[in-house]
């Protein structure tokens, strides 16, 4: 008896996938808890594991690297040894075999289906040319206007093209946008990420090698929605219509925190299992300071829940930590802040960090978030206006530490280190005074490290 292969759901809110690639070949035998594909969803790719055993079998109308599917498609099957294929049963009826299952539709925009619909024109019947052979509004076009005269996507030149053993090329959205600002077809480029997935440095590389656009001004492009960018989208949208946000900024003496950290800079590295435990970063530093501070303020970190306010305990502040990578911003959550050292936080933070860059996050080390620090220091961003990342109540945002004239106590005038902070809450849970009391002891706490790490 065959076993169905179904995109899964990877989050609460997904409802679509991009499929990424085969992990195994047809023909393969695989056992319950082996990867099989590569699925995109949610923020996140992640290695799908098979839940039956058998005989991979991919149909003909399988799906192709960039496909966009839906949650509960079937994408292939696992039968038993010498069991015939689903899609060439015969027919117990006509004892003849039917015809194959019917192709998946290709990916495409809402919009580009309105366009085929509206010119008589099945959309299975139109030849994609964009990522994964996603149909584009132009495709829709040249097949209305000559449907039997397509003229084939002629590829960009690139020097010495490597092969793809067999596996078509995948690019990450971002390495798409950008190939599709520089004028470069992606699609000829060698990927140096996972699976030779192709990322942002690889178009880069290209173009700094010299490949770049035939034609000596780039024309206007329009850029389709990956799975990723509107999952963001979606999200940003429902903050804003779910939340009522007010955002309070202020700026805190960071002195003493450059001071603490120029210290663990000059400490004798420790060991760990793998080697060095890292130095934590100012960002580490003022994690472990927030969780200390929503001890005492856990309506910051509270979530509304229909007709409650929950609060988190003392060992359930999980803060999220924004990550920009090539596929967007990802918030993975480090577990459990407060019981945490510094060290311990420095080292969960740099591996879930360089995870979400490398493409390797899973779904559930995005969730179960309190709260969300963000930082647009290293940018050179002072203030701004954070989002909240539903369902929390808060999030806080930094921006960079500058030398500034401060006068002091006595009257005089010093350079201190100054750090602004853009701290965004939900005013249906906090009011604004309890919201400037927390700020108020973040200020403290970053302007007294080692008071508050040692308490």
């Amino acid at each position: 008896m065959s076993h169905e292969i179904v995109i899964p759901r990877l989050g609460w809110s997904m409802e679509e996938g991009t499929f990424v690639g085969w992990l195994k070949k047809d023909g393969d035998l695989v056992r319950r808890g082996d990867a099989v594909f590569e699925l995109e969803g949610e923020k996140a790719s992640q290695d799908i594991e098979a839940v039956d055993e058998g005989i991979l079998r991919i149909p003909p109308t399988g799906p192709k690297p960039g496909s966009l599917l839906k949650v509960g498609a079937v994408v292939g099957y696992l039968v038993a040894a010498g069991e015939e294929t689903p899609w060439t049963v015969p027919s117990p009826m006509t004892n003849s075999p039917p015809a194959l299952e019917s192709a998946l539709p290709p990916a495409a925009a809402p919009s580009v289906r309105r366009q085929a619909r509206e010119a008589g024109i099945a959309i299975n019947d139109v030849a994609g040319t964009g990522p994964g052979g996603r149909v584009m509004a132009a495709d829709v076009h040249r097949t209305r206007t000559s449907p039997q005269q397509q003229e084939p996507v002629t590829a960009l030149p690139i020097a010495n093209p490597r092969p793809t053993h067999g596996r078509s090329a995948v690019a990450s959205p971002r390495a798409r946008r950008v190939a599709a600002e520089l004028g470069l077809n992606w699609s000829t480029l060698t990927g140096t990420g996972a699976n030779g997935r192709i990322r942002e440095r690889d178009v880069r590389a290209a173009a700094a090698s010299g490949h770049s656009s035939t034609s000596a001004a780039r024309a206007g492009q329009r850029l389709p929605l990956t799975s990723r960018r509107r999952v963001i989208a979606q999200r940003m949208v429902a903050s804003r219509q779910q939340t009522v946000p007010v955002t309070l900024t202020t700026k805190a003496d960071a002195t003493n925190l450059v001071n603490l950290r120029e210290q663990f800079k000059r400490r004798e590295p420790l060991k760990s299992v793998g080697g060095s435990t890292p130095i934590p970063s100012y960002q580490d530093i003022i994690t472990k300071l927030v969780a200390e501070v929503l001890k005492r303020h856990p309506r910051l970190a509270s979530r509304w829940d229909e007709d409650a306010i929950v609060l988190p305990a003392d060992d359930e502040l999980h803060l999220g930590l924004a990550v920009d990578t090539e596929d967007g911003l990802l918030v993975p959550v480090i577990r459990n802040v407060g019981g945490l050292s510094l060290s311990e936080l420095a080292g969960q933070s740099r591996r879930l960090a360089d995870q979400a860059r490398a493409g390797k996050l899973v779904a559930t080390e995005m969730q179960g978030g309190v709260f969300t620090i963000t930082n647009l220091g290293a940018f050179g961003i002072d203030a701004f206006t954070p989002v909240i990342n539903l369902p929390e109540a808060a999030i806080l945002g930094l921006g960079a530490i500058r030398r500034e004239p401060v006068v002091l106590d006595d009257g005089q005038i010093a350079a201190r280190h100054q750090l602004t902070l853009s701290l965004t809450f939900d005013h249906r849970i906090v009011d604004g005074a309890p919201a400037a009391r927390f700020l108020q002891d973040v200020v403290n706490a970053i302007a007294n490290p080692s008071a508050w790490l040692l308490g």
